[in-house]
Order: structure tokens, then C-alpha cells, then sequence
């Protein structure tokens, strides 16, 4: 998490947002590269083995969130036991949770941004207009397709990556992006976000990383030590009469 990482997703944010927003027609080609005009839908919205992979998906990122959640509950459970993993890497991991999949794709973006999905837009056989990404004036009243919200949680992976040891983290880090691209594509082949939501779900996934890794690990004036949040959550056990 440093300012390489943050340079290459703004270029990515920059170099995607110009082009699709100077031809968001691009979006609706490459949506139709999954949909098949002789069924009139999207040849993956219902197929057995992509429900099969999303469900697979949506576990393995709980899997992923799952030795923090356990450290926590264990520490509330005996506050004066140490923590099973650092702090800090509880904290980036539970906090940018909440606030990339959580707070900023689905309880912000997706609920007030009002861009159709492929399959609800005129061009696919739905009845809704086609907006471009940067356009929130469509016809979605809810849980739109900007930003791609599983995506965003498959990209959230990235966090994990952030903790791991040195000598793991670039091939943790591929495995995140490889994983978010992947669950992307899944979406992408069921009609239900278009590639530049996909791109965006990553952009907004590792901004929220960056920021909040920034803030415990990297800024002196706000960076915190291990043993001070494993202070904290003793602090929070309840008094005894």
C-alpha cells in the first residue's frame, strides 16, 4: 500500500472514465459479447455452474474476512487473552470491509446511483435507458449497477493482501486482483454490471484500502502500534461488582 499502488489505480480510474466516457458505447459491446440474441438474455444469468461460482465466490471472501471476525470475537469473549493476529491488520481488515463493499458500493453508489444493469436496458430486450458511467440520472430505482458490489467485495481481497508477510504479499496481491477480475467477469456474463462498474468496484475497493491502510500503518500523525489496539479492546471489558 503505497504510492505506486495509488498512482496505478488512479491512472486506471483516469485512463477507463476518459475513454468510456468519451464512447460509452464500448460498454454495451462488450455487455453483449455475453448475451445471446437467439434466447433474447444473457447466457450466464442462469446457468447452474455460474451460480454454483458466484455462490463460491461470496464464501470464499467470507473466508477471507473470517480470521479477523474469529480474533475479535475471541478477544471480546477473554479480553486479557492476546489477539491471534495484530491489531491493526483486524482493524484494516474489518474497517475497509464496511466501508468498500458496505458503506461506499452498496449503501451509497448502488442505492443512489441510477444506472440500469445490461439486463434491464433497452439494448438487451429490458425497458430502461442506457446511461454511461459517469450519468446517475437512469431509470434504477434501487440497487443499480454502479458500482458492481460483489466485485467490490471479491477486490476487497486486496486488504488481506495488505497484512500478509512481505515475502507473500505480491503474489496475495495478484491473487486479489485475479479474484476480483473474476468475479467481474461472472457479473458481466449475467447481464448484471457493465465493465466499467467492474473497474470502478476495484478502483473504490483499493482507494478505501489505501486511505484506511495510510491511516493505521503509514501517516505519522495518525499511525497507531499493535499493542495500543489490543489496549483498547481490553479497555472495552465490562466491570466487575
Amino acid at each position: 500500500m503505497n504510492r505506486t499502488g495509488l498512482v496505478i489505480a488512479l491512472a486506471v480510474a483516469a485512463a477507463v472514465g476518459l475513454v468510456f466516457g468519451m464512447r460509452p458505447d464500448l460498454d454495451l459491446k462488450l455487455a453483449a459479447l455475453f448475451f445471446d440474441p437467439e434466447r433474447g438474455e444473457f447466457w450466464r444469468a442462469y446457468d447452474p455452474t455460474y451460480l454454483r461460482a458466484r455462490d463460491a465466490a461470496v464464501w470464499l471472501t467470507t473466508l477471507v474476512a473470517m480470521p479477523a471476525s474469529i480474533a475479535l470475537a475471541l478477544k471480546f469473549v477473554r479480553p486479557r487473552r492476546p489477539l491471534l493476529i495484530p491489531g491493526r491488520a483486524i482493524l484494516l481488515m474489518l474497517l475497509t470491509l464496511a466501508l468498500a463493499p458496505g458503506v461506499v458500493a452498496n449503501l451509497v453508489l448502488k442505492e443512489h446511483w441510477g444506472r440500469p444493469r445490461p439486463i434491464d436496458v433497452a439494448e438487451f430486450g429490458g425497458d430502461e435507458h442506457f446511461r454511461p458511467w459517469w450519468d446517475p440520472r437512469g431509470d434504477c430505482p434501487k440497487n443499480c449497477s454502479f458500482i458492481a458490489g460483489e466485485p467490490s467485495g471479491a477486490f476487497w481481497t486486496m486488504a488481506g493482501a495488505a497484512v500478509v508477510p512481505p515475502q507473500w504479499r505480491a503474489l496475495a496481491y495478484g491473487s486479489a486482483l485475479a479474484f476480483g477480475t473474476a468475479v467481474g467477469v461472472l457479473r458481466m456474463a449475467a447481464g448484471a454490471h457493465f465493465f466499467t462498474d467492474v473497474v470502478f468496484a476495484g478502483v473504490f475497493s483499493f482507494l478505501v484500502i489505501w486511505v484506511v491502510h495510510g491511516w493505521l500503518y503509514r501517516w505519522p500523525r495518525t499511525r497507531i502500534s499493535d499493542e495500543a489496539v489490543e489496549r483498547a479492546l481490553e479497555r472495552l471489558e465490562p466491570k466487575r461488582a
